[in-house]
């Protein structure tokens, strides 16, 4: 199918575009390159330096590009930024992404893919977490993803949309080949983080508590391969059926691993010892996150191809160590 990835220059949108290449779809990208990057996406693909909320521009494209399926991944992403500048993620996680929708709706495309996120669900009070673990959001960012997970129910029944919404634990990793990866500007995800302490780009890692109810004291996340993310936005593809069909999925191994083990497959990995310095608690840090992804295995037939964090931080460090300052661009 003809799929238009917006945000397909960005960590997770540039893997996903090479695995419909993989599947035999044929990707065309649009991204507004805030925070992507124009050399992840092959010079092959048409590309589009547009916003997601150019409700005109878009329109066009779907109409030009003969558009079967939207998948976003164009949403910003930081937590703490969110809190502290909330208008700019409700604007472009929400009031854009609406323009978004208004144009597909009225170019007759009806199938959608959204890039949601385990932040919905706030601080669960039971583990694993499974879909219908209740939702009570403790930030702006994790509220505008639940916000544009429930107007997708009211268009599905208003105009027939068919979507599937996958809610992410912890995306990381790199394509195997080495030649896309994570390049975050400001970088706030763990793994890199811990690359850059083990080469001297930074003088540690801080580890934020050491006492937690956990088996090593320090908390505890599911980490999931970006490439096995990617797999299974492409396999809900054969899972819209009738008009406004509504798929909600957790995308995890299931498996959570502590900040400690994480340093320590970093460390055996590249062969590279680790400064790390301890320090107290971070407020609103649970002890530990991780999803059940029963769903997502059984109903798509999802199989993940890197269960271990070890395996995750081999692909990471390939891409890390041959562009160890990100995409030139």
């Amino acid at each position: 199918m003809k799929v238009l990835v917006v945000g397909g220059a960005g960590y997770i949108g540039s893997h996903c575009v090479r695995a419909l290449q993989a599947a035999g779809h044929t990707p065309v990208v649009l991204d507004n390159l805030v925070y992507g990057h124009r050399s992840a996406v092959s010079n092959e693909i048409p590309f589009y330096e547009v916003d997601l909320g150019n409700q005109t521009a878009v329109s066009e494209i779907l109409k030009k590009e003969d558009i079967e399926v939207v998948m976003h991944f164009a949403a910003y992403a930081y937590v703490g930024e969110s809190v502290t500048e909330p208008y700019k993620y409700y604007d472009n996680n929400v009031i854009a992404t609406h323009r978004l929708l208004k144009a597909m709706i009225d170019c007759d495309v009806k199938k959608f893919v959204f890039s949601s996120t385990c932040a919905t669900y706030g601080v669960p009070d039971t583990l694993p977490i499974t879909e219908n673990t209740p939702q009570s959001p403790i930030n702006p960012y994790g509220q505008t993803k639940l916000d544009i997970e429930n107007a997708l129910k009211a268009y599905a029944r208003a105009y027939g949309l068919n979507f599937a919404a996958f809610r992410y634990f912890n995306a990381s990793g790199a394509d195997e080949s080495g030649e896309i990866g994570e390049h975050h500007d400001p970088e706030t995800h763990l793994i890199p983080l811990i690359f850059d302490a083990a080469t001297g780009r930074r003088k540690n890692i801080a580890i934020f508590g050491t006492d937690y109810p956990t088996p090593d004291g320090t908390c505890q996340r599911d980490y999931i391969h970006v490439s096995d993310l990617a797999r299974a936005h492409i396999a809900a593809f054969e899972k819209f059926g009738e008009p406004g069909t509504g798929l909600f999925y957790n995308l995890g191994t299931g498996t959570p691993f502590s900040v400690r083990e994480v340093i320590a497959a970093v460390e055996k990995v590249t062969g590279l010892k680790v400064p790390v310095v301890e320090e107290g608690r971070r407020a609103g840090d649970p002890p530990a996150l991780y999803a059940d992804n029963t769903k997502a295995v059984t109903e798509l037939g999802w199989q993940i191809q890197y269960p271990t964090v070890e395996s995750i931080v081999e692909t990471a460090w390939r891409w890390h160590e041959g562009n160890p300052d990100g995409y030139a661009d």
